[in-house]
């Protein structure tokens, strides 16, 4: 079977780096294919990564290797490590991105000698060698040291009481769609078939009921509707939602129930 190797990274596509990793890695196996799952992740930003690795890995078949190069140098507090979980695997800086990516623990957790890692891009030696090592049949345990646990963050959960739910924007999409970090089962259960509004960042921008698709209403108009993630989205038909309200991630979207 062909082997797939995922890349996440915080580059521009078209920075040497993305060039020179892929050259490298088919340098080993010319067989491999490489998948591009994001580089337009905002510089650092361990929680964007997390979101979108999170929520992309489970479609890939089994034994895929996922090299996720954000905030990605390795030093004492913060190594390589190699994670197995879902029978897929996870190559990353042990910098608490995993803790937000998985919800339950993994079947390994490898810490990777990176004695031979290059200073400034430890990505195109260190994580090839693993990877060439991994598909010559090497397993994991003879890549390093077994670790019990990873660097773990915790990860922005809404707040709630009887009759609110105050949520935040984790993730802005390519169509300025705002999503946040309020599931459907969350919602549905502290409202309990009462009416709602919707504040998006502030009382003025107020929505009152949850569509089933964008187009359901009119172009220009504010929405709210639950994703194919089962996460509460803000959107607007046609528009850019997130760059009219000027929302970010960490932007604050608040459920009240009357």
């Amino acid at each position: 079977m062909m082997p797939i190797i995922t890349l996440t990274t915080d580059w521009n596509k078209n920075d040497f780096y993305t060039g020179a990793l892929k050259g490298k890695i088919l340098s080993h196996s010319r067989e491999a294919q490489i998948i591009d799952i994001s580089h337009q992740i905002k510089s650092f930003n361990i929680p964007e990564a997390a979101f979108i690795v999170r929520n992309t890995y489970h479609h890939f078949p089994e034994n895929t290797i996922h090299i996720i190069a954000v905030k990605s140098e390795p030093s004492q507090k913060n190594p390589t490590i190699l994670v197995k979980k879902d029978n897929q695997y996870f190559l990353s800086a042990d910098n608490g991105i995993f803790g937000l990516i998985f919800q339950e623990e993994p079947e390994q957790i490898i810490k990777i000698d990176q004695t031979s890692a290059l200073p400034t891009f430890p990505t195109l030696n260190l994580y090839t060698e693993i990877i060439r090592k991994i598909l010559s049949g090497v397993s994991p345990e003879k890549l390093g040291e077994k670790k019990e646990e990873f660097n773990k963050r915790v990860p922005l959960r809404p707040t709630i009481d009887e009759s609110v739910i105050i949520g935040s924007v984790v993730y802005i999409d390519s169509y300025s769609n705002a999503i946040t970090n309020i599931t459907a089962d969350l919602f549905y259960r502290i409202g309990n078939k009462r009416k709602f509004q919707i504040f998006v960042q502030s009382n003025t921008n107020r929505i009152n009921k949850i569509s089933k698709n964008y187009n359901e209403n009119p172009e220009g108009e504010l929405l709210a509707l639950f994703n194919s993630l089962n996460l509460l989205e803000v959107a607007m038909n046609g528009g850019n939602a997130a760059e009219i309200l000027a929302l970010d991630t960490d932007s604050t979207v608040r459920v009240r129930f009357y």
